[in-house]
């Protein structure tokens, strides 16, 4: 898994299975496969966001960065029903499990997208993502510059990453790159640390 799950076309074999997973306060059945990013359900680092992040408004544009089978795009599906969610994934096999997963659980307001099919003047109330560490760093930031500046004012951005793998230098660096775009506009601290992760909380405060 560690080593394809961020490819584009992955070559392990797609061998598909259910398994059980809690997503927004409900016992639900999603489908998994090799390849991907945590086949085996909702890995730690996700369910520490999830446990702590804010509920979402009830209406207003959402992205998630990384969507891996989709824990995050489906828990903002079954809390705001009304809101319109961009997942972006560049795993094809994971893309097809998100959406493949919002079927199967009746929701209907998420469209999964490659990131660079995404409209380049997108913009979000929300952002959640648990960025692919393990991409190397030069590859992680051009994600993260790419993504966090698209917040509205009054938007929020939650990332979830191990302290171990270098959380407490990646919040300064976000705040750096953010006052370089808008300078003033953006304030990163961090929210909480639980189980050796840290969840990062970025708002566009103007």
């Amino acid at each position: 898994m560690n080593e394809h799950y961020f490819s584009s076309s992955p070559s392990g074999q797609d061998r598909r299975r259910v398994v059980d997973v809690e997503l927004a306060g409900q016992d639900v059945q999603v489908e998994t496969s090799g390849s991907i990013f945590s086949p085996d359900g909702v890995d730690r680092g996700t369910r520490v966001l999830l446990d702590v992040v804010a509920d979402p408004p009830a209406t207003g544009e959402f992205l998630d960065i990384g969507s891996g089978w989709g824990p995050m795009a489906l828990t903002m599906g079954l809390l705001s029903p009304g809101a319109e969610i961009t997942a972006v994934e560049v795993n094809e096999r994971a893309a097809m499990l998100t959406q493949a997963n919002a079927v199967r659980l009746g929701i209907d307001n998420i469209t999964v997208q490659h990131p660079d099919d995404v409209f380049a003047g997108a913009t979000f109330d929300v952002i959640w993502s648990n960025p692919p560490i393990r991409i190397g760093k030069t590859a992680l930031h051009g994600i993260l510059t790419r993504w966090l500046p698209t917040l509205k004012p009054g938007g929020q951005a939650w990332l979830v990453v191990a302290k171990k793998l270098g959380a407490d230098s990646l919040l300064p660096w976000i705040q750096s790159m953010l006052d370089a775009k808008a300078p003033g506009e953006f304030s990163v601290r961090r929210a909480a640390t639980e189980k050796g992760f840290r969840v990062l909380l970025v708002e566009r405060v103007s």
